[in-house]
C-alpha cells in the first residue's frame, strides 16, 4: 500500500505530464475529459486534484498560458487583434479583449502600447 506522500508524488507527477501536455498542444482544442485521460484520472478526480496542485482549474491554466501566448504575439508586433484574438482560441475580437482585460487589467490595444519591460513584468505575473 502506498503512503500519502507517494500518493502525492504519484499525483503531482501525473500533473505534471498534463502541464506538459498542455503547453505541446496548446494550438489544440483541450478539453477536460481529454485531460483527465492523459492524467489517468475521472473527470472529478483531476479537477480535484488539478485544481489543488496548481491552484486554477485546467480550463483557467489553458486560458491563461493561451492569453500570455497572445500577449507575446501583441509585444512582438503582430497587427490584427482579431488574428491574435482566434489563435488564442476567441471566436470575437470582443471575447478575446474582455477576456485579456480580466486576465492583465488592460485591454490588448492598451497593453500594446506598454514599454517592453512593463509588459514582460505584466505577462510574467500569471
Amino acid at each position: 500500500m502506498l503512503s500519502n506522500t507517494q500518493i502525492l508524488q504519484e499525483y503531482s507527477e501525473c500533473i505534471e505530464d498534463v502541464m506538459r501536455y498542455i503547453r505541446e498542444h496548446i494550438n489544440e482544442p483541450l478539453d477536460r475529459e481529454m485531460l483527465a485521460g492523459v492524467a489517468g484520472f475521472s473527470v472529478p478526480h483531476f479537477r480535484r486534484v488539478f485544481t489543488a496542485h496548481v491552484g486554477e482549474s485546467a480550463a483557467g491554466y489553458v486560458r491563461r498560458l493561451r492569453l500570455e501566448r497572445a500577449g507575446r504575439k501583441l509585444r512582438m508586433g503582430a497587427v490584427d487583434i482579431t488574428e491574435v484574438a482566434l489563435a488564442a482560441g476567441y471566436d470575437t475580437h470582443a471575447a478575446f479583449s474582455k477576456a485579456f482585460k480580466q486576465q492583465f487589467g488592460l485591454s490588448p490595444s492598451e497593453f500594446r502600447q506598454l514599454n517592453c519591460w512593463a509588459a514582460t513584468k505584466l505577462l510574467s505575473k500569471g
